[in-house]
């Protein structure tokens, strides 16, 4: 068997990785430079889809990674709150994101719509 032959298929560092938008997002499964980008979308598209409680694994680990994404979410509209998660949820391993709902789309019309 030739070296090259063990590993057919591996997954490039850049290829998207698809998640489900279930109000669980883990980290694990991403490179550190990516949160800054990532904990933004994901907790948008939750709430486009009425997910108001979301559950952020970062692990344990040295606290590193969840710093970052407490950051993060200092510093982001629409978050109602967010917290260590209980020891059922991950304890200090997760955060519990409590989002405000979507804003309602406005009925006025866009400026490209208006004809004087």
């Amino acid at each position: 068997m030739d070296m090259d032959d063990e590993e057919e298929n591996p997954r490039p560092e850049s290829e998207p990785v698809e998640i489900p938008i279930d109000g669980i997002l883990d980290l694990h499964q991403f490179q550190p430079g990516d949160v800054k980008d990532l904990v933004p979308h994901y907790l948008d598209v939750c709430r486009e889809k009425g997910i108001l409680r979301v559950r952020i694994i970062h692990g344990k680990g040295t606290g590193a990674l969840q710093r970052s994404v407490h950051s993060i979410l200092s510093k982001l509209a629409g978050i109602v709150s967010y917290k260590t998660a209980m020891e059922d949820e991950g304890g200090w391993g997760a955060t519990i994101v409590t989002l405000g709902p979507a804003a309602p789309e406005s009925d006025v019309p866009a400026e490209s719509d208006v004809h004087d």
